[in-house]
């Protein structure tokens, strides 16, 4: 099974969160009532956020976090690698160096990167304005975009 990993998903729920209200700066405090996300964890998923150059962060009194530029402008790989790091299904294409052994004879490397390509593809054309424009999930044109809230 590919499966995100639950920090990745806290990640686009935050920043989805974020991208709903555009321009309004939160707290992680603020961030886990609005979302459920526990506390400890917004407070971690924030600053790997931030630290990505997917947030600003503000400190002080009324200091907060906010988005780093546009909803329209940071797609859903951005936060996903913020959280995860660079998206690779298999060993060899994750730019470590924890090789499978087999690498350099392997048949299905370049299908792999083929499809580890368009994964990357399809994150990358799915933005936080999508996500927060989202009325009921996927439209239902096969375009694989998400359909806007009516």
């Amino acid at each position: 099974m590919i499966r995100l990993s639950q920090m990745a998903d806290y990640a686009v729920v935050l920043a989805g969160a974020l991208a709903e209200r555009s321009g309004e700066q939160m707290n992680a405090a603020s961030l886990a009532a609005a979302t459920g996300v526990p506390q400890p964890t917004v407070a971690k998923l924030l600053n790997a956020l931030a630290r990505a150059g997917v947030l600003v962060s503000r400190r002080g009194v009324g200091g907060g976090f906010t988005l780093a530029r546009k909803p329209d402008a940071i797609t859903l790989r951005e936060v996903i690698e913020a959280a995860d790091g660079p998206i690779a299904l298999v060993t060899c294409l994750g730019g470590t160096q924890d090789n499978c052994g087999i690498e350099d004879l392997c048949a299905m490397r370049p299908h792999w990167m083929l499809i580890n390509r368009t994964l990357a593809e399809a994150l990358d054309s799915i933005t936080l304005a999508d996500l927060a424009h989202a009325g009921g999930g996927l439209d239902d044109t096969g375009s694989g975009r998400f359909a806007a809230a009516s």
